[in-house]
């Protein structure tokens, strides 16, 4: 798990790219409030998940705000399949 993801926070979803040397991370907080991070992991960082954006800062009413706004901000997901409903 990142250093970005604090442990009580729980990940709720996952999207790698075609490559499988991006991702980024759902989660829930146990406030309520849901976010997102973006990683990359490279030959040279040993597999390790790296994260390479401040995302995690921010703070989403619920887990469908969360995913839109990842849809947003993170180009590659474009290519990723389409945001989908998520319960709660």
């Amino acid at each position: 798990m990142s250093r970005r993801i604090d442990r009580s926070w729980l990940v709720f979803d996952s999207i790698e790219n075609a490559q499988h040397d991006r991702c980024v991370d759902l989660f829930e907080r146990p406030d309520g409030s849901c976010g997102f991070e973006e990683f990359r992991r490279d030959v040279e960082d040993a597999g390790a998940w790296t994260p390479v954006q401040f995302y995690s800062g921010l703070s989403f009413p619920t887990r469908n705000d969360a995913r839109l706004a990842a849809h947003h901000a993170v180009a590659w997901l474009a290519d990723a399949p389409a945001p989908r409903a998520t319960p709660r």
